[in-house]
């Protein structure tokens, strides 16, 4: 009899679950369904599809971590279903962009991040069904959110190319980037799963996740003064961002915000000093102290989401560098809001590789299988950016009369191939295996994201144009 109702548990846990994930689901279908009343366009369009897609890929981000939390095996069938629907939405949007553009969708950051979106939830559902990675999900489902959320931030509508773009060579070069850098984040997923069945430390997990979010807190301080978070002004009515007469970004001091960042870099700091000072004392109680302190972490940043979205969106502060005030939105500031964003998805996986560690082990493929995967799909990615490169370069010819410029677009790019061929380079000639192999492919999408995102908003340069079309 007791042993019928352990039977149950986990059923009855699991349909929980289930019902929590669908009722949110259906709430946010719902929602949209009601907008659809005062938004004259098509229900098939752009828009709507990329929302629809957003709330699939979310539930099936739920499902994938509630399998590595239970191991019940329905759970990723659904979050896999889940994934398809929110694909083919993702298709649909992307297909609609193409017919209300007349062209494919590769001209500026927003459409490159829908066809770099489309493309990973794809490489997901063929890494899970062809490779049995099953929990991969969990790792790419929310940077396909984070993703669609910071499309959601940035300008939408179809614009004319400008000059250097329009050419054949655009769709060619883009495909080929948005095609490998997936690839290169299904890598470092697959890479982050091996050093789980390699046995890596929890602690190690703990310290490189703490680090990330130092760092993501730590650029935002670039813009602390005097106690208040310095953001750009942005002009929600013509969806453009405001400039002085210096042809500067105007920037706006929100109060109070700056001290808040602080005391969250300082709560994720304090993880990564306490794991060092363990190891120094090896003393393992202070391990303990350090995963209270990380859990610390991650709440004060849910705070400071809630309290940067509540402060930032729609509002009008006094401007820093130029006369007055001026008005700003979140819009303003997608790559800040992602941050934070990414940076909680990142401390909710190491809380589920805490809290489940076993179970994660005894659902994965074996170490060695991860490890052949993850050369298997940079051995897809490498060659696509070498294309990509090639293209680039001959383009770069057509539009701008020479093949290489040095443009920090272009340096970035040939970093992270430098990375990648050091990795198979490593792999071939020298048989690399096992964590250093992983930690190249890890650290190879490290250095795409700055080279998709960073230099885009950071660094000015003939490739400016990407940022907003």
């Amino acid at each position: 009899m007791s042993q019928a109702r352990v039977e149950r548990q986990p059923v009855s846990g699991g349909n929980m679950l289930l019902v929590m994930v669908g009722l949110g689901m259906a709430f946010l279908l719902f929602m949209a369904m009601l907008g659809l009343k005062t938004n004259p366009g098509p229900i098939y369009g752009e828009s709507n599809m990329l929302y629809v897609a957003l709330v699939f890929y979310a539930g099936a981000g739920a499902l994938y971590m509630g399998f590595g939390v239970t191991g019940i095996e329905r759970y990723v069938k659904l979050a896999s279903v889940a994934t398809s629907i929110g694909w083919i939405a993702n298709t649909v949007a992307a297909a609609h962009r193409w017919y209300e553009a007349g062209r494919p969708p590769f001209s500026n950051l927003y459409e490159m991040l829908l066809s770099f979106v489309w493309t990973v939830a794809l490489l997901t559902l063929i890494a899970e069904k062809g490779y049995k990675v099953k929990i991969i999900g969990s790792v790419t489902m929310p940077l396909a959110v984070v993703s669609v959320i910071l499309m959601q931030l940035m300008p939408s509508e179809v614009r004319p190319l400008v000059p250097a773009l329009q050419s054949t060579w655009l769709h060619v070069h883009v495909s080929l980037a948005m095609l490998s850098y997936a690839a290169c984040a299904v890598s470092f997923a697959l890479a982050m799963m091996f050093l789980i069945q390699d046995r890596m430390k929890t602690e190690t997990f703990q310290v490189l996740t703490a680090s990330g979010m130092v760092g993501v807190f730590a650029s935002m301080l670039i813009r602390f003064h005097s106690g208040a978070l310095a953001v750009t002004s942005y002009d929600i009515s013509r969806h453009s961002e405001i400039f002085n007469d210096q042809n500067e970004r105007v920037l706006v001091a929100i109060p109070d915000l700056g001290w808040l960042v602080l005391l969250v870099l300082i709560s994720a700091l304090i993880p990564v000093i306490l794991y060092f000072v363990a190891r120094v004392q090896k003393n393992d109680n202070l391990h303990d102290a350090s995963t209270k302190a990380m859990f610390v972490s991650i709440v004060l940043q849910v705070v400071m989401v809630a309290a940067f979205a509540v402060r930032v969106k729609n509002s009008i502060y006094p401007a820093l560098n130029a006369d007055g005030v001026a008005p700003t939105a979140l819009a303003g500031s997608p790559f800040i809001l992602a941050g934070m964003i990414g940076s909680i998805f990142a401390g909710l996986l190491y809380l589920l590789l805490l809290w489940r560690r076993s179970d994660l082990e005894r659902m994965l493929p074996p170490a060695d299988v991860l490890d052949g995967v993850t050369y298997k799909t940079i051995g897809v990615a490498f060659p696509l950016l070498t294309l990509m490169i090639a293209t680039g370069a001959y383009w770069a010819n057509q539009a701008w009369g020479s093949y290489w410029s040095w443009d920090p677009k272009e340096t970035w790019a040939a970093i992270t191939w430098l990375v990648y061929a050091g990795y198979l380079h490593a792999r071939i000639t020298h048989g690399m295996r096992g964590r250093w192999a992983a930690y190249f492919a890890i650290c190879g999408f490290v250095v795409v994201i700055f080279t998709f995102f960073g230099v885009t908003y950071l660094l000015p340069g003939l490739h400016a144009y990407g940022s907003n079309g």
